[in-house]
């Protein structure tokens, strides 16, 4: 398992618990009630100094519970970790996604499905960005590994705005063309 989705596969409680919480009161507009209490949540995961924070809502504890997706997501986008494309390994998350369409034979493409609510979400990302590195930025050669379509790739990888953007940078450092 890579650096990045080690912490990605732990439940919330326990990345909370590897996070430094600073409480604050968020500025900005919200009318009379956004300052009178402090709501806003900063996290600060230690071990992969990446940081999530919520201020959307007056209640501490949504605040905290945004501020933990934001972690996720930003540890998906910003940490990578070599694979060995070598050997053909998928992670057991992404193949719990995987399936066959029932109108397909038996010779066709899997399909990658999965939603951006799924707590698996996140781990999944992180797999395809870290496969898509060891790839140099190659739809087509990452699609191959895991078995799936490129359309079906670029189409998860867009289903995310900050998914799609990690793409984007990573597969502009390889000199690949940016996705439409």
């Amino acid at each position: 398992m890579t650096y990045s989705r080690k912490y990605l596969s732990l439940p919330d409680k326990e990345i909370l618990r590897q996070c430094d919480v600073h409480i604050y009161k968020a500025s900005g507009p919200g009318g009379q009630h956004r300052n009178k209490v402090s709501s806003a949540v900063r996290l600060k995961h230690r071990q992969t100094n990446v940081t999530g924070h919520g201020d959307e809502s007056r209640s501490q504890h949504s605040n905290k519970k945004m501020a933990l997706r934001r972690v996720r997501m930003n540890i998906a986008c910003r940490i990578r970790c070599p694979l060995n494309i070598t050997q053909r390994e998928i992670p057991p998350v992404v193949g719990e996604c995987l399936f066959r369409p029932r109108s397909a034979g038996n010779d066709a493409s899997m399909r990658l499905k999965i939603g951006r609510r799924d707590r698996r979400f996140w781990e999944v990302a992180a797999f395809l960005l870290d496969l898509l590195e060891a790839f140099e930025g190659h739809l087509r050669d990452s699609a191959e590994h895991v078995g799936i379509t490129t359309g079906n790739l670029v189409s998860l990888l867009k289903s995310e705005r900050h998914l799609f953007g990690a793409v984007q940078i990573l597969r502009k450092r390889f000199g690949q063309a940016q996705l439409k």
